[in-house]
């Protein structure tokens, strides 16, 4: 009896000495990042039969376990992964809207001190002083829209940087995840028992590995786990971890792609973007594709269409040289003041061997001076049978028969650019980037900048009465508008009114009343007079309405009142041309004839900031939930020191109590022993 009371206390003392030292473990390990508390399970030592029932032989320690719920851990990981992807979205976009919005280094200054400039020549077009002001102003305007554009393209050349790093803690957690795996599964296989430690070095793991992307598990038998990450893709299996790669993306070089590393040491192979969603990975490459290319491309869109509607603007003008588009030599006439580069067109790597170049150009201008351009890229791909063009912003597409890329042009006419012809093979694709680099590649024209005469801030035609004339009929200035040179080529015109009628206009030429349908002009070369009506000359057809020459005669004109239409020569006090330019400011020449320059970029201003708001919002709130799933997962598996110290005092007074009745025995069993003595 006396043997079985001290096997009995040494079963106590062993079970109190286990919740000691489980205790101890825990509170040494209250500040560790990760560690899950522990506590011991003990069990009733199989009792002892006897004739008067089984007698009790103490306790044992069936197992030590962690206090652990695997929903509460990925609630954290979930909430964790979701929280690094907008902080890391929020650093990004916070810096463009910063620039974007900053009142002294912002784009809407410079682009107000130049229309400035603009209004100065027009109102001193013949002074040296105001058309070198405008040329410097153009010149700050260029240099901004180039600072800007490079910023942003440094911050796309940043973004592939922190791609390439956090691509590599990546692989090192997953490799790290598959040794733990290896450990995990010897020593529970060894013992039969769970590593409690090693179980909460590999969760740490985890939650570290959903700060750079999000992941998702599976465990198998062994205790080890499966690690998946975008769609499925395999990145640690059991003690295999696989590998993560960065590669220049095929249908973009410019930017990073992630690819996923067979096993067997194949080609990587590249990952969707919109898979990689979650931590900061998935942060970068949101805001790559949702908020820095745009903000690039509407940059670039505002870049090309001020150097589009200006020039064209200015093409329609004289300089203070008297040359214009009725110069006899026009290869001296180099009115256009910005220069810009045309459309990029990226062919994919894929593309089958032999694939043809493919180019593409602007629309240099409608008939008000507007583009249609878009900050959207486009893909352009054939199945063989047919060519198709997709709008990737929103996935519109237009397609049309054969393979021949000029079957599409209406289409991309549309979109603010045109093809070049080019016969495509089946299966080939290319991304076109009408406006990502434009804002950091726009600049000036050289001749325009060395020589400010050049600027053409005078009309090419004037309007005159003629000297005889008895009515009190007045004519305006007029207004040369796209193909006005031809319209005009008859100068002198000289027009006449007889009874109600106005003579002299080219027999077979076309005219225009009030924008009207043209009219062709008949034998009697006359049109009725009408008071105030807009009369336009017509040199091209192509717009409408039709352009070329316009003019109005108002008033009330007496029989043989004539009209002069002639070169303006000598027209160096003439600002007209300067003031259409400076009417560009205000005027819709963006986005179909919806918005001016300042307005376009003020929409990316306000896109941007709003952008910027709500990611900050959704950040905070989902840190939010971080900090709740955080706390539900800490009241359950952290350690309390106040629970701690109790369970201290429980187990000291068991460990005391089996120790007392260890005690009792050993002295019952020397009194047996003295008693076999005597």
């Amino acid at each position: 009896m006396s043997t079985g009371i001290i096997s009995t206390g040494v079963s106590g003392l062993n079970a109190a000495q286990f919740g000691l030292q489980t205790t101890e473990h825990n509170i040494a390990n209250a500040n560790t990042p990760g560690f899950t508390r522990q506590r011991t399970i003990q069990a009733t030592t199989p009792g002892l039969q006897t004739g008067s029932g089984f007698v009790g032989q103490g306790a044992q320690v069936a197992t030590i376990e962690r206090i652990y719920s695997s929903f509460l851990t990925d609630q954290v990981n979930r909430s964790q992964s979701s929280a690094s992807g907008l902080d890391s979205y929020a650093a990004q976009i916070a810096q463009i809207d910063g620039m974007l919005a900053d009142a002294t280094t912002g784009l809407s200054p410079a682009l107000q001190d130049f229309f400035t400039s603009v209004q100065q020549v027009a109102a001193n077009p013949s002074q040296l002083p105001s058309r070198q002001a405008m040329i410097s102003a153009a010149q700050a305007l260029v240099d901004r829209y180039q600072s800007m554009g490079d910023q942003l393209t440094q911050m796309s050349d940043g973004i592939n940087s922190e791609i390439n790093s956090t691509v590599a803690g990546i692989n090192s957690y997953a490799e790290q995840i598959a040794s733990l795996n290896q450990k995990i599964g010897v020593a529970e296989a060894a013992t039969g028992q769970p590593a409690n430690d090693l179980l909460d070095g590999r969760d740490q793991l985890l939650a570290q590995l959903n700060k750079l992307i999000k992941a998702t598990t599976t465990t198998n038998s062994d205790g080890s786990i499966n690690v998946f990450v975008g769609s499925g893709q395999q990145l640690v299996v059991g003690a295999q971890a696989m590998s993560l790669a960065t590669l220049p993306s095929a249908s973009d070089p410019s930017r990073l792609a992630v690819a996923l590393k067979t096993g067997t040491g194949g080609t990587p192979q590249e990952i969707p973007e919109s898979l990689l969603n979650g931590g900061s990975l998935g942060g970068l490459l949101a805001f790559r594709t949702e908020s820095l290319d745009t903000a690039r491309s509407e940059l670039g869109r505002n870049a090309v269409s001020l150097a589009l509607t200006f020039n064209a603007q200015s093409a329609l003008g004289q300089d203070l040289l008297g040359q214009s588009q009725l110069s006899a030599v026009p290869s001296g006439f180099s009115p256009d003041l910005f220069s810009i580069s045309a459309p990029t067109v990226v062919p994919n790597g894929r593309n089958p061997a032999g694939s043809p170049s493919v180019s593409a150009a602007f629309v240099t201008y409608s008939g008000n001076f507007y583009t249609d351009l878009g900050a959207s890229d486009y893909r352009l791909t054939s199945d063989g049978s047919s060519v198709t063009l997709t709008r990737l912003s929103d996935n519109q597409q237009w397609s049309a028969a054969g393979t021949d890329t000029l079957a599409l042009n209406a289409q991309a006419a549309t979109q603010g650019f045109t093809l070049g012809s080019a016969t495509l093979l089946a299966g080939s694709s290319y991304l076109i980037q009408p406006s990502r680099d434009a804002a950091r590649k726009i600049s000036l024209n050289p001749a325009l900048a060395a020589d400010p005469r050049l600027i053409t801030a005078a009309g090419p035609v004037r309007t005159a009465l003629g000297a005889a004339n008895t009515g009190g009929a007045t004519i305006s200035a007029g207004n040369a508008g796209p193909g006005y040179a031809a319209a005009v080529a008859a100068m002198p015109i000289t027009l006449s009114y007889q009874n109600g009628r106005l003579q002299g206009f080219t027999v077979g030429s076309l005219v225009a009343l009030d924008g009207a349908t043209p009219v062709t002009i008949d034998a009697s070369g006359s049109l009725p007079y009408t008071s105030g009506e807009t009369i336009t000359l017509v040199g091209s057809v192509a717009s409408t309405p039709s352009t070329g020459f316009s003019f109005a005669i108002s008033g009330s004109p007496n029989n043989g009142d004539t009209f002069r239409i002639a070169r303006n020569t000598g027209g160096t006090a003439d600002g007209r041309n300067a003031l259409a330019l400076a009417q560009l400011q205000t005027q819709d020449t963006m986005s179909g004839k919806t918005a001016s320059f300042q307005q376009a970029y003020a929409q990316l201003v306000s896109e941007t900031g709003n952008k910027a708001r709500q990611v900050q919002v959704s950040g905070d709130a989902q840190k939010s939930l971080l900090d709740q799933a955080q706390s539900s997962r800490d009241s359950l598996s952290g350690v309390n020191l106040d629970e701690e110290a109790a369970n201290l005092l429980r187990y000291q007074q068991a460990y005391q109590a089996s120790a007392k009745a260890l005690q009792i025995g050993a002295s019952l069993f020397d009194t047996i022993l003295q008693i076999a003595a005597r």
